[in-house]
């Protein structure tokens, strides 16, 4: 499985720099850019505290990707 988001979409919907949302939940500039390329999969904390800048719920930010079957 793999998780996806709209990080960078709800970012630009607000006109937020990665560095301005970084600092709005207290992590790096760095640190948004890998949330938003998929590199980094943010805690449980940091991902509600991103819910929470956007007013939204989990569901709605994050969504888990299934890879296909293996047989």
């Amino acid at each position: 499985m793999h998780l996806v988001n709209r990080v960078k979409e709800l970012r630009a919907r607000y006109n937020w720099t990665q560095s301005e949302l970084g600092e709005r939940v207290g992590v790096t500039r760095q640190t948004i850019a890998s949330i938003e390329k998929g590199d980094y999969v943010p805690s449980l904390l940091l991902g509600l505290q991103l819910c929470d800048v956007f007013r939204l719920r989990m569901e709605d930010v994050f969504e888990l990707e299934k890879g296909a079957d293996k047989e």
